[in-house]
């Protein structure tokens, strides 16, 4: 079900909301894991559908490729979160990100690094 930008910004913001304060609670330092985890519970407790390690064929011509590519987290069925917990974010991120959006299709993603001091720094919005 195709949602107009309005809707994905709200969504958005709700999400945002949450990883602020999983990480306000977390801070930095614990495995990727953990943060999705915890993410998924608090977007869940707010009403939202949330699928963990969703995963994503590939599909070349007529064949379909379960090659084990996997969304972290999709949230209500159109915004892809991918997660990390690294010492930067870097292009093999935004990649990763980009093909699971192109792969859906979807047109938001955010691509959230935990391992910051300040989420804010650690959050990058890719729209397609």
């Amino acid at each position: 079900m195709a949602q107009s930008f309005t809707e994905l910004n709200k969504i958005s913001s709700q999400i945002l909301g949450c990883a602020y304060q999983v990480h306000t609670a977390l801070g930095p330092g614990l495995l990727e894991s953990a943060y999705k985890e915890c993410l998924a519970y608090s977007l869940s407790k707010k009403g939202l559908f949330v699928e963990k390690e969703k995963p994503m064929p590939l599909v070349f011509e007529e064949i379909r490729l379960e090659v084990g590519y996997r969304i972290d987290l999709l949230v209500n069925q159109q915004i892809v979160i991918e997660l990390k917990s690294v010492e930067a974010l870097n292009e093999v991120h935004l990649a990763q990100i980009l093909t699971y959006m192109r792969l859906g299709p979807y047109k938001l993603g955010l691509l959230m690094n935990f391992n910051v001091s300040s989420l804010k720094n650690g959050i990058k919005r890719v729209v397609l």
